[in-house]
Parts: C-alpha cells; structure tokens; sequence
C-alpha cells in the first residue's frame, strides 16, 4: 500500500515549543556534533519553509476563517482518537500498562459515546489525553536519538524518529481504507489540522528559524522519551558524528 507523504513543515514544533521553555531542560545550545548534516539540513529547512508559506499557512487560515470552531474541534477529536491507538501500542511495549489502561478507556468512551470521536468524552470522565510514539518506545529500551534530520516536507526529526514515524503509520486505520480518494482527503484534513494547532507557536519563534526550531524539537524529545525527567548536561550520542 502506498501511504501519502506528509506535507507539513511544523508538526513537531507545534507540542515542542512550550516544552523546551521548561524548567530543567537540555540546554538551548546543543554540541555541533548534534547536527552533523547541518549543510543539507538547512536547505531541507528552506525548502520546507517555502512550502509552508506558499501553501500550508494560506490553507491553515482559510480553514480557520471559514469552518466553524466546533466543526474544526471535532476534526480534531476524530484524529486525536485515531492516535490513541498507536498511544496505546506504544504504551504497552514499554510496558506502562496504567498508561495503556487509561488509553484503552479514552479509545472505547470516545468511538463509542464521543460518536466515533468527534467528541472528546473521556476527558470528561477523567481519561487524560497520553503522548507516546514509537520513537519514544525506541528511546525508553536505550536506542540513541542519532543525528538531527530535516525531511523534506515532514520537517524536524532524528534517525530514531525517522523509523518511529515510519512505524506509527501502520497503527493508523485510515491507511488502509480501500477508497483512495476518501484515504488521501482524510489525510489532507489531518494535515490542515496540525498545521491549525502549530499556529499558536507562530510567534514564539525567535532568532535564527533554523536553529529555534532544532533546540525545540530536540528538548522536547529529549522531555518526552524520559517523561519529563530531563537532565541538565547534553547527553552522550556516542559514535555519529
């Protein structure tokens, strides 16, 4: 099956930001052997820029001009739903299984009550909304980070990150939607929908973009894959440089 490509520039920096304001952060200044492909980086960064401005951001704010506010936070419910399946799975193989329980209680009450999602009632009723990928799983059993990469059009990651997102894609349903049409809309939907929420970020950049949102990115891996526990020191990415 082919699954479409993303086409958004500011996915991770949309949750990284405010997590790298944090107290106890990694420092805002990572070693240059972090970033050992910085030259091709940067053009990759341009060039996902571009399409940002040239396309994404217009579409964000027509989006948000013309679709109702409750129409737009029920898109979001129904794609937040569909990620507590891969929250779930991700979650059991690091074997945080309280976690895993309070996933599988948000998936059931929200299909079921919350009308396939759209509405978020587990919130409601206590489930918290859980933050795992597979490439936090990959970080809680010792895998380095590797070095910092841009995507073309999927923006900020690292090696690890890189096969966890390439993992978490089979934990989505849609992608296996037989309608084609109806399969790349969805995602199209998805997209303009994070790019919806990373516009609250918009303006916090400062400084050189290129290297804001690398610190960003970075710390807030680095504060998801160890829960919040975020030494103080640079940790050690051993032989990649």
């Amino acid at each position: 099956m082919q699954y479409p490509n993303s086409s958004l520039l500011v996915l991770a920096l949309a949750g990284g930001l405010s997590l790298s304001m944090t107290p106890g952060s990694v420092s805002a200044q990572q070693a240059p052997e972090y970033d050992p492909f910085e030259p091709v980086n940067v053009k990759v960064h341009a060039f996902n820029d571009y399409v940002d401005r040239k396309l994404l951001r217009p579409v964000a704010n027509g989006y948000i001009r013309y679709v109702p506010l409750f129409a737009r936070q029920g898109v979001s419910n129904f794609f937040s739903n569909i990620n507590n399946i891969s929250v779930l799975a991700n979650n059991l193989l690091q074997f945080k299984l309280e976690d895993a329980a309070n996933d599988t209680g948000r998936l059931m009450f929200n299909t079921s009550m919350g009308i396939g999602g759209l509405f978020d009632v587990a919130s409601w009723v206590g489930f918290a909304k859980n933050d795992e990928d597979f490439g936090q799983t990959l970080g809680y059993w010792g895998v380095p980070a590797g070095p910092y990469i841009v995507l073309p059009l999927f923006g900020p990651s690292t090696v690890r990150d890189g096969f966890g997102f390439a993992t978490d894609t089979f934990t989505n349903p849609l992608n296996y939607r037989e309608d084609v049409m109806l399969r790349n809309a969805a995602f199209v939907l998805q997209q303009v929908d994070r790019r919806v929420d990373a516009m609250s970020v918009d303006s916090l950049m400062s400084g050189d973009p290129y290297i804001f949102t690398r610190e960003a990115y970075l710390q807030q891996r680095e504060y998801l894959v160890k829960d919040g526990e975020v030494a103080d020191q640079a940790d050690d990415w051993g032989d990649w440089d």
